[in-house]
């Protein structure tokens, strides 16, 4: 026999999901707040330089923020069925969201490389295609959480944070540096994690194994690609791209 909700227990059921609405509008927060200098700013004074290619990146980026965001109000309200079935196309856009990033990346390698300035394109081209590496896997697990709730939000959370690492590593007119300094910069970047993990310790007594995952996964782009960086496999992939662009 299907059950039927009635209205006091949707709104019991929506409170479980309205801590995700702030988190979701504090991600797009820091990106306006760490691209402002260098693009959104600019956009108002219309000295905007940047390559096209970068700019259509910034807002596929955005819109993907705006869809968590949109999420988080829809199942904060208790627009299940509308959640799920605009869950479909966020999933998709996820997809874009890894191809544009991936486009772009090589795009500013060329950039960097035509510029005379190899150190800075292989550089970007690393940290833009492990930033992607990172994200993938957490969009993939959201997606096939899709229907189990508390893992997916938390899925979709850190996925989410995964991607902040671009705009709050360009917070240094607002932090200082550069490059920022790296406590504030942890304390920014993973503000949405630690929010979940608190609300999880109130309400459940126990932190979701998600969250945890998650915390390795940025500790990881912070200290742990380094070696990689260094390595010798590393530099043979980046000759062997050089050599598209020579």
């Amino acid at each position: 026999m299907a059950t039927v909700l009635t209205e006091p227990a949707r709104r019991r059921m929506s409170t479980r999901f309205r801590i995700y609405v702030p988190i979701a509008v504090f991600t797009l927060v820091v990106a306006f707040v760490g691209f402002w200098a260098n693009y959104y700013g600019r956009i108002f004074t219309g000295t905007v330089t940047t390559a096209p290619i970068i700019q259509f990146h910034a807002a596929i980026f955005i819109g993907w923020l705006l869809l968590v965001t949109t999420q988080a109000v829809l199942a904060a309200r208790g627009r299940t069925a509308l959640h799920m079935r605009v869950g479909n196309y966020v999933m998709a856009y996820g997809v874009v969201v890894v191809v544009v990033g991936v486009i772009a990346t090589f795009a500013a390698f060329e950039m960097h490389s035509l510029a005379g300035n190899p150190q800075k394109a292989r550089s970007q081209l690393f940290i833009g295609l492990t930033d992607i590496a990172t994200f993938m896997p957490f969009l993939a697990a959201a997606w096939l959480y899709r229907r189990r709730p508390e893992v997916h939000k938390r899925l979709i959370i850190v996925a989410t944070c995964t991607l902040l690492i671009a705009p709050v590593h360009r917070m240094s007119w607002f932090l200082g540096g550069p490059p920022p300094p790296l406590v504030p910069v942890l304390l920014i970047w993973m503000a949405p994690i630690y929010v979940g993990m608190l609300y999880d310790l109130i309400t459940r007594r126990i932190v979701h194994p998600v969250y945890l995952v998650g915390i390795v996964a940025i500790v990881y782009m912070k200290f742990w690609r380094i070696p990689m960086y260094q390595s010798k496999t590393w530099d043979a992939f980046a000759d062997w791209v050089t050599r598209f662009y020579a």
